[in-house]
């Protein structure tokens, strides 16, 4: 009988953004998850100087080497990852690969164009408004729009990083400045007083949610410490929710995820307002994190799908994405497309 051949997988780690050190802890619970009897796993370090490295010696040409594997599972947060560039080149060279493409990629993680999105498909999401970097920043006119509190993040980052909570005037200018570190695009929030609930999304054209979950900050709001280093900071799977409330979380994280276009995975986030009960959409992030204490693995599990089977259902989903593109007409007018310098000349 011929053993079947193990899936040669390369999972890309580190990055030049924020979230480096966050996106080594989940890839290597990645790689520790993966069953060694079905894959071959190929571990590539991306360094903040941006040369790629696997054991420990200089990838001379990475792109070649990406090309070598069957799939690709770019474990990478945020910017120059997460945000639609490895997506990118992963479609040049043909390569299939874990996650949303480049699209949906983009959209997710530019929280104005996201939230632009929601608007656009009638999904509920707090008062916002994007500012670019330079010039005056207009504090009187946000005070007047949205009074405090209210968040300053930057636009495209994940993991909380740059986010702050503004509770007065003497706070906007420097929350302002904080967050231009990180981004040219900025937004700037309403303040909700609500619990925050998250839901996982697994599907390409038929998407599935799990049952929701609920984040309790040991601090004011969920940042960057509160998520991997607060002690006090826990959560709640299932969040403690009505039935319909539980519901309509997992209907929204549905129609979010469609409306940016994402596949194979997100974590979709919202808000439960406490006066109200209603439910807003925050962001939906398109590699959320697998850390041991992150959420969308744990959702799953709670939902009946441990934590192997994911990353098989995930390998599958990629590979299914990339049969579907395949089949895509590369012809022009009913015959196939000729050489750049044939094109010149017509």
């Amino acid at each position: 009988m011929t053993r079947k051949r193990r899936l040669r997988l390369a999972v890309l780690m580190g990055g030049r953004s924020g979230e480096h050190e966050v996106s080594l802890v989940s890839a290597n619970a990645v790689i520790a998850g993966l069953d060694a009897a079905k894959y071959s796993v190929t571990p590539i370090l991306i360094p903040r100087s941006g040369a790629w490295r696997t054991a420990g010696k200089p990838l001379a040409n990475p792109w070649a080497a990406l090309a070598r594997f069957d799939l690709v599972l770019p474990i990478l947060h945020g910017t120059y990852g997460e945000d639609g560039t490895v997506q990118g080149l992963l479609e040049m060279i043909g390569v299939p690969y874990v996650g949303a493409g480049v699209l949906g990629s983009a959209a997710a993680m530019d929280k104005d164009v996201m939230k632009r999105l929601f608007l656009q498909a009638g999904l509920p999401t707090p008062r916002f408004r994007a500012l670019r970097r330079g010039g005056a920043w207009p504090e009187r006119a946000l005070e007047r729009e949205f009074g405090y509190p209210m968040f300053v993040k930057p636009a495209n980052l994940g993991s909380s990083v740059g986010i702050s909570k503004v509770h007065r005037r003497r706070e906007l200018r420097p929350a302002l400045e904080f967050a231009a570190r990180y981004d040219a695009k900025l937004i700037v929030e309403e303040g909700v007083d609500a619990r925050e609930l998250e839901c996982a999304v697994l599907g390409n054209q038929q998407p599935e949610a799990s049952i929701a979950g609920e984040v309790i900050a040991g601090k004011e709001f969920y940042d960057y410490e509160a998520k991997y280093h607060d002690a006090g900071s826990r959560t709640l799977i299932p969040a403690p929710v009505p039935a319909k409330t539980m519901a309509a979380v997992r209907a929204l994280a549905l129609r979010a995820f469609a409306a940016c276009e994402c596949e194979g995975l997100a974590r979709v986030d919202f808000f439960l307002e406490r006066a109200t009960g209603r439910l807003l959409l925050n962001e939906i992030n398109t590699m959320p994190g697998f850390t041991p204490i992150s959420m969308y693995p744990k959702m799953w599990e709670a939902s009946g799908l441990p934590f192997p089977r994911l990353l098989d259902r995930l390998i599958a989903l990629g590979l299914e994405r990339a049969r579907a593109r395949r089949r895509n007409s590369a012809k022009r007018g009913g015959r196939a497309l000729g050489t750049a310098g044939q094109l010149g000349a017509e």
